[in-house]
């Protein structure tokens, strides 16, 4: 662990912070929205531990408070998680093997493996990976704790810009992946088709469809040499 401290910079550091802190906050939000809806204190809880996955979690949430199946919302939620299916293929060789594997791969997020392919060498790579992945985990739990314990008190969490938060990560994640040519067409021909489908698919389907973009990606070979 002291090795995997020791590879990244103060820099990345503090951007891992940030982002882990940020995931706290959309945790409280998250917490509060479950129980405002109406679920019991230990739902959000044991989903954020077991299903640690947020966009999905508040998917669910949304179509079970709103009189949905919690079936039909499972599915919708395993369908917008599908997307980690290309996030495993990006950073397999990144999370390692043996033991480090499953746990690896229930630390997945946007986030991390973000954090990850912007590394220039294996070892940064995942140093980055685990750090992020290990605090926005214990973040976001402690975030969920604290929004279901206050869920009574904190009863419209978008008049507190909690529910931009989310996105508001991500953005700040993508942002400098879009220098590259490559990665701007690809971003925008996904975020078309999305746009385009969205008043007319369920929830969910409409980011699945955006990994059109893939197809217009093109890495640049020094990038694929560094991870070779």
């Amino acid at each position: 662990m002291r090795s995997i401290w020791r590879t990244l910079d103060r820099g990345l550091l503090r951007d891992i912070a940030l982002v882990c802190l940020a995931d706290g906050v959309v945790g409280v939000s998250y917490g509060a929205i479950s129980v405002g809806g109406g679920l019991p204190l230990w739902v959000p809880v044991v989903l954020s531990l077991i299903v640690f996955a947020g966009a999905s979690q508040f998917l669910f949430v949304g179509i079970v408070a709103a009189g949905g199946s919690p079936i039909a919302a499972t599915i919708a939620g395993l369908l917008v998680n599908s997307r980690h299916v290309a996030f495993g293929l990006a950073v397999s060789d990144v999370i390692g093997n043996g033991r480090r594997r499953p746990v690896g791969s229930h630390l997945m997020t946007d986030e991390n493996v973000a954090f990850a392919l912007g590394q220039e060498d294996l070892r940064q790579k995942r140093a980055a990976y685990w750090v992020c992945g290990i605090g926005i985990f214990v973040c976001w739990n402690l975030g969920v704790l604290i929004g279901v314990l206050a869920g009574s008190v904190i009863t419209d969490t978008d008049a507190f810009g909690l529910d931009a938060a989310f996105p508001a990560v991500l953005l700040a994640l993508v942002l400098p992946s879009l220098r590259n040519k490559s990665t701007r067409t690809a971003a925008l021909v996904g975020s078309v088709v999305a746009l385009a489908v969205t008043p007319f698919l369920p929830a969910g389907l409409p980011v699945l469809l955006a990994l059109v973009g893939l197809l217009f990606y093109r890495a640049e070979k020094p990038a694929l040499e560094a991870v070779g």
